[in-house]
């Protein structure tokens, strides 16, 4: 709850990233509030006030999980809409504002991107969603303590640098210091 508020603010990039993660959670808990507390909540948080907090932070997420179906799979209505934002936003910055740092940063993951887009077989996501999966699979891979080949270290760093700088435009747009015409 902490970090997702702390990333939704500073890092929409890691927001997203640790929020797949978070219903990722949810559902190998079965979607089932007792076994987050027990599993989760209880054996990580000692502040019993923090404790009240998120077991209402969970309790809601589950109930917007099974509101929108998402027990095996998908995302939140909310991590959706910031998905489409920052889609908006990079055609935004490729085909409008034409941002020459942005375009190098995306040219330089578009292969990486189709790559992992075609041995993902996720070919009806947008290249932005699959930078996302892939950042999320790298952490997937990591927490299994899984080897990571230095070649794909390096595309994993392509696509973090991409949407970590699609991250910094998407906060100067909420904060309504970028001019789209002149970047």
């Amino acid at each position: 709850m902490l970090i997702a508020q702390r990333t939704k603010e500073t890092n929409i990039a890691e927001h997203v990233v640790y929020m797949f993660q978070v219903e990722d959670m949810i559902r190998a808990n079965e979607l089932n509030l007792e076994l987050i507390i027990e599993r989760v909540i209880r054996p990580q948080i000692q502040d019993e006030t923090l404790v009240e907090r998120y077991i209402d932070w969970y309790k809601g997420l589950i109930k917007q999980m099974k509101d929108e179906r998402l027990h095996e799979r998908g995302h939140l209505y909310e991590i959706n809409e910031i998905l489409t934002e920052l889609l908006l936003l990079h055609n935004t910055l490729i085909n409008i504002s034409k941002d020459k740092k942005y375009l190098q940063v995306f040219e330089e993951a578009l292969p990486v991107l189709k790559d992992f887009q075609q041995k993902s077989q996720s070919g009806d996501l947008n290249l932005i969603e699959v930078g996302f999966n892939a950042l999320y699979g790298k952490m997937i891979l990591k927490l299994k303590k899984q080897e990571i080949s230095p070649a794909s270290e390096e595309g994993f760093q392509r696509i973090s640098k991409l949407l970590g700088t699609l991250a910094v435009f998407y906060k100067k747009m909420k904060t309504g210091d970028m001019n789209f015409m002149n970047n």
